[in-house]
């Protein structure tokens, strides 16, 4: 069972300043909700209930968020508006147990992950990116966890990362794998390179922002180096397969959104307008108004 998901959300958001400067790119919205929301829902509809944020100065707010606010609820009882209490009722409910733990110096998302070895304890757990949304039929951790529990009839102490085949000209983004195929979206990882340029890259498989990982996963992030001045989770991810532990790449199905850059984000909030069939005859008809295509 995967009862825990470790959401690093320490990050700065440089890539959408200025607004980040004062708002999390996490708390930032998708139509009517902000984008940590979509993830969080993607997590509880995996079935996990235990959500781990690791956070860092000044994203406090996302913790607001999902925590119950009693002069709100009163205010709103007060003022007979049933319907705006039962949104904020829904979203403070949502998750069963939140756990924070505080990340006080950015020192990369091996760094982050690292921080949740006490609240994790010694448990396969899920790692969620906050600015990554994938929009499935099934949710893409669900994927992820089938899996993994099929996986565990063969074989312990493994591993699940999800890929995406990427363009060559955006591979240097990205964490790139390349292995073995055992399965139709299965692939046994050999080596895991961090943002090769386009003629290094082993492979067009990107690590996108979901991961399952057993607990040993903490034994090899405390040994890697640092580059950069940050801690690089594909570093320990190549230490625990260069020790003999299996890691395996899951190409999901689904539909990724990067919410991070300003061109991700856009592309985000007009998939899913496009999805709400009223926002879409607005888009429509804005586009047709304007004389855009």
């Amino acid at each position: 069972m995967i009862r825990k998901a470790v959401i690093p959300v320490a990050g700065l958001g440089t890539r959408m300043l200025p607004i980040t400067k004062v708002v999390p790119k996490e708390l930032l919205n998708i139509i009517d909700r902000p984008t940590i929301e979509y993830v969080v829902d993607e997590i509880i509809s995996s079935e996990i209930n235990t959500l781990i944020f690791i956070i860092s100065q000044g994203k406090g707010g996302i913790i607001d968020y999902f925590d119950t606010n009693l002069s709100l609820r009163s205010f709103l009882k007060e003022r007979n508006k049933p319907e705006l209490l039962k949104k904020v009722e829904e979203v403070e409910e949502k998750i069963k147990q939140l756990i924070e733990v505080r990340q006080k110096v950015p020192e990369g998302l091996g760094h982050a992950v690292l921080m949740a070895e006490r609240a994790v304890e010694n448990e396969p757990f899920a790692v969620v990116l906050g600015d990554d949304l994938v929009d499935a039929e099934t949710p893409c951790l669900k994927q992820m966890i089938d899996v993994y529990n099929l996986l565990s009839n063969q074989t312990q102490n493994h591993s699940i990362i999800a890929v995406e085949e990427v363009s060559k000209k955006d591979i240097h983004r990205y964490g790139v794998i390349d292995g073995e195929r055992v399965g139709d979206n299965l692939i046994k990882i050999k080596k895991v390179v961090e943002k090769p340029s386009p003629e290094e890259a082993p492979s067009n498989l990107a690590i996108i922002g979901r991961y399952i990982f057993d607990p040993v996963i903490f034994e090899f992030l405390k040994k890697i180096p640092k580059v950069q001045g940050e801690y690089q989770l594909t570093d320990a991810i190549q230490l625990m397969i260069n020790n003999g532990y299996e890691v395996y790449a899951y190409l999901f199905e689904g539909t990724r959104f990067d919410t991070g850059n300003k061109e991700g984000f856009f592309k985000t909030v007009l998939h899913y307008a496009i999805k709400n069939p009223a926002l879409k005859e607005v888009l429509i008809s804005f586009v047709n108004e304007r004389k855009i295509c």
